[in-house]
């Protein structure tokens, strides 16, 4: 019985250390799959099918009616957490001349965090210059999207910036 002991697996380091990853691996994959079923990130859309319906369709009709504009969002290099930070958006025609449209609306996407997301109207400082100030709640990456409507045709702009970090894409 004393010799069965000596030479039993469960001596050997190699065959520790192996049950040891494995058991390693599957409790992080367990983990990861109880904080991806239990934390909801809101990214996806309700009626994801209906707005899928006819989608080339639709891109062609709103290609066919692009004016080609030159729009731009221009932010400071740094922005940090709870701080108010001027947000400028300019658009101009092909002509390079300014643009007035009805109305422009920031929108403000936590790609992680769908609670966080926000929007502000932009108001108007010169023809083709709009302004507003904005502030970010949370350290990491925030989407932007600049809506510019003019009649029932809606145009954007998208920006991705980073919050207290030192990253700018």
């Amino acid at each position: 019985m004393n010799m069965a002991n000596k030479n039993s697996a469960w001596r050997s380091p190699w065959v520790i250390g192996w049950v040891a990853m494995v058991a390693i691996f599957f409790t992080m994959n367990l983990i990861m799959i109880l904080l991806a079923v239990n934390n909801d990130s809101g990214l996806v859309v309700e009626d994801f099918y209906e707005r899928g319906q006819d989608y080339e369709k639709n891109m062609l009709k709103r290609q066919a009616r692009d004016p080609g504009w030159q729009m731009e969002v221009q932010l400071p290099k740094k922005i940090e957490i709870d701080q108010s930070v001027l947000c400028r958006f300019v658009v101009k025609d092909k002509a390079g001349e300014a643009v007035t449209p009805d109305a422009v609306i920031l929108y403000v996407y936590r790609p992680s965090d769908a609670s966080q997301d926000f929007s502000i109207p932009m108001k108007v400082v010169e023809p083709g210059v709009y302004e507003t100030q904005v502030a970010f709640p949370l350290i990491g990456a925030w989407d932007m999207l600049v809506s510019a409507k003019l009649g029932e045709d809606e145009f954007n702009t998208p920006k991705r910036v980073g919050v207290g970090i030192d990253w700018q894409p």
